[in-house]
């Protein structure tokens, strides 16, 4: 692991970081936030996942997160949203789809099966490294996200539900299976058979018998993406059909901007502390 950068911030340290890995075949980038309280032992971590075009950079910048989980005691995981690299195939001229657009799949179609392994990388590798790196308690873990990250947050949450104390999203893609903006990427990693798109739409997982204790979703009215891409409507049938607990908030006048997600952050932090705190 090598250390890219690390500043003060909140009586804590920002820091940014790169390691070559195994799971996509190349160097990958992530930050992690760990509050002043680590100096005591190990502390609960917050995993949080970036949506279409951002990096590790864009919610460490933006998301305004540091204050509340320095107070809190909140290690934040902030990990790139697909691999990158000369050698990573892409489509530079499509926002949606290749880098910045790993949608959390684990591709299984040529030329993207190579690198494009986000859900392995997120689950798996990546968890390992900050075990193995940072004051960590690896038995309190939680899950949040934005957009394709929300996404990313609830199929990794409903598949793994005995390694998270909670998830919850902004602006979720909550059915990527249907969505305009994602359907061409599903079928490009995971191939034409729409069966094996399932393991990657919460809507569908639930449908499928996952679960999972409890949802908070934040979602803007004034959200230009909220119609044909995301639909949150669709996750709380979902999940009422099911039982399970979904809090869905529809937060009046807002977008799909850093500006709406960092209104509503001390709300989710505060949530997850609530449900990590022992």
């Amino acid at each position: 692991m090598n250390v890219l950068s690390t500043s003060k911030s909140h009586g804590g340290i920002q820091g940014v970081y790169s390691h070559a890995s195994e799971v996509c075949a190349c160097d990958m980038t992530f930050a992690v936030f760990v509050p002043p309280q680590a100096k005591d032992g190990p502390l609960p971590v917050l995993w949080y996942l970036s949506g279409l075009t951002c990096t590790h950079a864009n919610v460490m910048d933006k998301g305004e997160y540091r204050r509340l989980a320095a107070e809190l005691g909140l290690v934040i995981v902030c990990p790139d949203t697909s691999p990158r690299g000369a050698d990573v195939p892409d489509e530079k001229d499509n926002w949606q789809f290749g880098c910045g657009a790993g949608f959390y799949v684990d591709a299984t179609q040529a030329p993207y099966a190579k690198n494009y392994r986000m859900y392995s990388y997120i689950t798996e590798e990546l968890p390992a490294l900050v075990a193995a790196n940072f004051p960590v308690d690896m038995s309190r873990q939680s899950i949040f996200g934005h957009s394709m990250g929300g996404h990313g947050a609830l199929t990794i949450a409903l598949k793994n539900p005995e390694r998270f104390r909670s998830c919850s999203a902004f602006a979720p893609i909550v059915q990527p299976t249907t969505a305009g903006w994602s359907r061409p990427a599903l079928e490009k990693y995971l191939g034409s058979d729409e069966k094996s798109w399932r393991a990657y739409d919460a809507t569908l997982l639930i449908e499928d018998g996952h679960r999972f204790g409890e949802l908070l979703v934040d979602q803007g009215t004034a959200d230009g993406f909220l119609q044909d891409g995301l639909r949150p409507w669709l996750l709380e049938d979902a999940c009422v059909k099911a039982g399970i607990a979904l809090t869905l908030r529809m937060q009046e006048g807002y977008d799909h901007s850093y500006n709406f997600m960092s209104t509503f952050m001390d709300d989710h932090l505060k949530w997850h502390a609530a449900r990590l705190a022992s």
